[in-house]
């Protein structure tokens, strides 16, 4: 069975956030430091798929609306 690439991928950034996080939990505060840019960029890739799928949407709705008119 093949595995689809984008299902394995969209578990990336989750992840990412979640291993920023324990570390930020668990690590000593002079190792504390590198897990903030992981959890950045994890945070980064959430927030910009769910805007590039609100735009998406967006854009289909008005497609569908001047179809409607015409």
């Amino acid at each position: 069975m093949k595995i689809n690439k984008r299902f394995f991928l969209s578990f990336v950034a989750p992840f990412m956030v979640f291993i920023s996080a324990i570390g930020l939990i668990f690590r000593d505060n002079s190792m504390k430091i590198f897990y903030v840019p992981i959890g950045l960029m994890g945070i980064s890739i959430i927030l910009e798929k769910d805007l590039r799928r609100r735009l998406d949407r967006k854009n289909i709705l008005k497609k569908i609306k001047s179809y409607q008119k015409n």
